[in-house]
């Protein structure tokens, strides 16, 4: 097992320190429509490191002038997207093109580490680059383990006090409890855990990481922010997309493997954590583990709701069945949606029920956390034409219009007293300029810089799957019921009674 070595980092805002980045997985999707384009964001704004080379590794063949050329092609693409329309910066789009190699490998043979390592050695004479490596493991999680033994085998991921060798995987990690442990511990064998850079693209958005800024940097929401003020809290990720190609994938995983242990938990983390003693990595991320390891026992005959998209409608379209989707087996029960009630067995949150929920091919992309505020009381009104008063409301809105609204009562013009609601809405693009990016430039800059704040701990992933563990062994054992949802729709029936039964209602999207 590899030791920790401490690394000076390189403060917040400064060009990161001399590097290569070695990609496997260099012709796959995600490398183009995201990791390409996040460098040349990199670049086109001073934060790539000035002596800077990339080494891209898959198993076609092809020249450096041929994968440049394939490199070019996505960021320009990304440049002239309707939702970006970006002029290119054509010097820093070219200094990145010339930092840029090839390589053939079979990821399984060691002879393909050896030669990783004479290339290398070579960039730092071509290129002017340190000994320090970033491996970004842009493969399926089936590799991650391997690449890392080979990696540790070829002594390509031992470090000094002079420079540093990191790898980051993406997610899943794991697909239960048991599997995450075997994969943390195979990583161990040859990387020390400040090495390991666990991926998690969600916590690069601007807006999830303004979640604990706006809690804990203005004094007039974290004297609210617990039991006494709060009655529940409401955590969507919803998409509109449906499978499309990724059905082999979807099959052996499921909502519940793709989005929970990892994004709904860590938006959940962020949520309800303790104000960290300062913004150092392990500080944020010992406060986040202890919200996790706080999340009592999910019941999953009562607190879950797994469901499955069925034919529907949208936007004049006719979105088919999850089961007639190509590459989905006859009479699947593959989850595209979970909805969950959790409870956070702590001083601030206890009694304060958690609800979550993530679905495919719903009517709408909305990613939002509500924090719903306790109604006042009524005796005030009992002589009005007041009958209810609408709880307040702050809502947290990550995706796809990212920003902020308050919702609080106000009277109603006229002889009579009558309430009704208004909103204060904040939009991040009305007040600073959101330049285009992929959510991938924070996390890669940040790996380069050494500060691990948005990337997930062992014992942060762990504490995610042993949460979620008894619902996917009640699940397994073929007790729980599918339900359906008509694509286009905020989700299953099955979903709203988790709040009906105690008078609450999801926001609709």
């Amino acid at each position: 097992m590899a030791q920790d070595i401490e690394h000076a980092p390189t403060p917040h805002g400064e060009q990161a320190p001399s590097s290569s980045m070695v990609i496997f997985g260099a012709g796959g999707d995600l490398t183009k429509r995201l990791l390409m384009p996040a460098l040349y964001n990199l670049a086109r704004t001073g934060l790539l490191p000035a002596q800077f080379a990339l080494v891209g590794l898959d198993r076609i063949e092809q020249t450096d002038q041929q994968y440049r050329d394939h490199v070019e092609a996505a960021i320009r693409a990304f440049a002239a997207d309707k939702h970006y329309s970006q002029a290119i910066d054509e010097p820093s789009l070219q200094r990145l093109l010339g930092s840029i190699v090839y390589m053939q490998a079979d990821f399984s043979s060691p002879a393909a580490y050896q030669a990783l390592g004479e290339r290398l050695t070579q960039l730092k004479g071509s290129h002017g680059v340190g000994d320090s490596v970033m491996f970004y493991l842009a493969v399926g999680a089936r590799f991650f383990g391997p690449i890392t033994d080979q990696l540790g085998a070829a002594g390509l991921v031992t470090e000094t006090p002079d420079y540093w060798r990191r790898v980051v995987v993406e997610k899943p990690f794991g697909h239960d409890l048991p599997s995450a442990q075997a994969l943390n511990a195979q990583l161990r064998n040859s990387l020390s855990e400040s090495q390991i850079y666990r991926m998690d693209h969600f916590l690069g958005k601007e807006t999830v990481q303004n979640i604990m800024l706006m809690r804990f940097a203005n004094g007039i929401f974290e004297p609210l922010w617990n039991r006494d003020h709060i009655d529940h809290v409401q955590i969507t990720v919803a998409e509109t997309v449906g499978v499309e190609a990724r059905a082999a994938f979807y099959e052996t995983t499921g909502a519940m493997r793709d989005m929970v242990p990892n994004h709904v938990f860590q938006l959940l983390a962020l949520t309800a954590m303790e104000s960290p003693a300062s913004f150092d990595a392990d500080a944020v991320r010992n406060e986040k583990t202890k919200v996790l390891d706080s999340v009592h026992a999910v019941d999953p005959a009562t607190d879950s709701v797994r469901g499955q998209y069925a034919a529907g409608a949208r936007d004049g379209k006719a979105p088919k069945a999850y089961a007639n989707e190509d590459g989905v087996a006859s009479g699947s029960s593959t989850e595209t949606y979970v909805a969950l009630k959790l409870g956070v067995d702590n001083w601030r949150w206890a009694g304060v029920p958690f609800y979550l929920r993530t679905g495919k091919s719903m009517t709408k992309r909305q990613s939002e956390i509500v924090i719903q505020f306790k109604r006042p009381p009524l005796s005030l009104f009992r002589n009005t034409a007041t009958d209810a008063l609408t709880p307040n409301a702050l809502v947290i809105k990550l995706q796809p219009d990212e920003g902020a609204m308050l919702s609080f009562g106000a009277k109603i013009p006229g002889p009579k007293i009558a309430i009704g609601q208004v909103h204060m809405d904040f939009h991040y693009k009305d007040y600073f300029q959101n330049a285009p990016s992929t959510g991938y430039e924070t996390l890669i800059y940040d790996c380069m810089i050494g500060d691990a704040t948005l990337f997930q701990r062992s014992d942060s992933v762990m504490a995610g799957w042993r949460i979620v563990q008894p619902v996917q062994q009640y699940w397994a054992g073929g007790k729980a019921p599918l339900a359906h949802y008509a694509a286009g729709s905020d989700g299953p029936a099955e979903a709203d009674d988790l709040l009906k039964a105690s008078g609450r209602a999801w926001r609709e999207l």
